[in-house]
Order: C-alpha cells, then structure tokens, then sequence
C-alpha cells in the first residue's frame, strides 16, 4: 500500500510538471506576441515535444495503477482525474502553438492597434490554468471554483476583442488579415480558459465526488465531505 501512494504521488507530480511546462508556454507565446519577435516562439515549439512525452507517460502510469491495483473511492478518482488532466493540458500546449503560428501573420505589417486587452485576457487564462493546478496540489475545492467564475471575465474579453477588430475590419478591409489574426489568438485564449475550467471540475470531482462538468448548481455528493 505505501508503495501504491508513492506511485499515486509520483503521478500527481508528472501532471503537476506539465502544467508548469504549459503554462511556461502560454507566457511565452504571448511575450513573443508582444515583444512582436517571432524568434521567442521557438521555445514553445520545442516544449510540446515534452508535453506530448508527459501526457503519455501519464496515461501509462495511470493506466498500470487501475490495472494492477483496482483502486476504490478517491484513489480511483485520482486515477481518472490525472489522465483526463493529462489530456486538457496537452490540448493547452496545442492552443499555445496555434497563438504561435498566428503570430506570422502579425508581423508582414505594422501593429493594427495597441495591444491592451490580449495581454489582460492572456494573464487571466494563465492565472487559471495556475490556479487549477494549485486547487489539485491543495485539494482546494474554493481555488477550483473561483477558476470556474473567472472563465465569465475570459469569454467577455472575448466577445469585446471581436466587436472592436470588427470594426476596423469593416473601416478598412486592408486590416482584416491582422484582425482575424488577433481574433483567432482570442479564441485560443478562451479555449485556455476553457480546459483550465475542465481542469478546475476534474479536482472538485476528484475531492468531493461530484460531477459538476454539465451544470455549476449540481448538488453536492452525499458524502462530499468524507475524506475517501
């Protein structure tokens, strides 16, 4: 038994390491985004390949653990929560590399505007993604739902970065391609935000046993509070 928790927190440190790499990743995507220096985006490049490889050994490890130790209750949980973990990451690596490869296209011609609100925005959905994370180290059911209100203020920037590219885009048609770039670099902040929040409702599940990925008002779990 005490070498099945060593292994359970083996695991909790793979997922936990690749989220500092992702989240090392957003931050850098976004500097190169305004330090207007494609160069910087190599690194991120090169940090998906260690994503991928985490994710894989994730599912390996979890996967070995249900098989070999049929765990109940919590443990089971864990198991479950730290490869589904697994896979939202990875998919934040994605969206990293996708605000990358728009960035190109920003640079063929001056800046359209000043960049004000993609930075705020880019911070909240990486503060997310931390603070998803540190609600899994902590076992922080209150961290876990604060993630899930902010994902309100990263769809709001969302919508408020599209109504005003678009009118630039209507104003003068020579800017749309740097418009849609932008607005595609938004839609990938929001997709961070989004698998954050699915991070956030893998730990409540984790803890407390209830399912909250389909409705926030989701009664707890009768015995949301035994520790299992």
């Amino acid at each position: 038994m005490r070498h099945f928790h060593e292994q359970l927190q083996e695991l909790l440190q793979k997922v936990v390491l690749m989220g500092s790499i992702v989240e090392s990743m957003i931050h850098r995507a976004v500097d190169s985004l305004i330090a207007r220096d494609e160069s910087m985006t190599a690194a991120v490049f090169e940090k998906e390949r260690e994503v991928n490889a985490l994710q894989v050994a994730v599912d390996d490890l979890a996967i070995k653990l249900t098989v070999l130790q049929q765990p109940v209750a919590r443990d089971a949980r864990f198991l479950f929560m730290a490869s589904r973990i697994g896979g939202e990451l990875e998919r934040i690596g994605d969206l990293a590399i996708n605000i990358c490869e728009n960035l190109r296209y920003l640079l063929e011609a001056p800046p359209l505007k000043p960049l004000v609100d993609v930075p705020i925005m880019a911070d909240i959905a990486q503060k997310m993604v931390r603070d998803s994370l540190s609600a899994m180290i902590a076992k922080d059911v209150a961290l876990a739902n604060t993630v899930l209100e902010e994902e309100k203020k990263v769809d709001a920037f969302r919508d408020q970065i599209f109504r005003t590219l678009l009118t630039y885009m209507m104003a003068d048609p020579g800017t749309i391609q740097r418009a849609l770039s932008l607005i595609l670099i938004s839609r990938n902040l929001e997709r961070i935000g989004d698998h954050a929040t699915n991070i956030a409702e893998e730990v409540i599940y984790w803890i407390q046993g209830r399912d909250v990925r389909h409705g926030k008002g989701i009664a707890a779990h009768p015995n949301a509070d035994v520790q299992t």
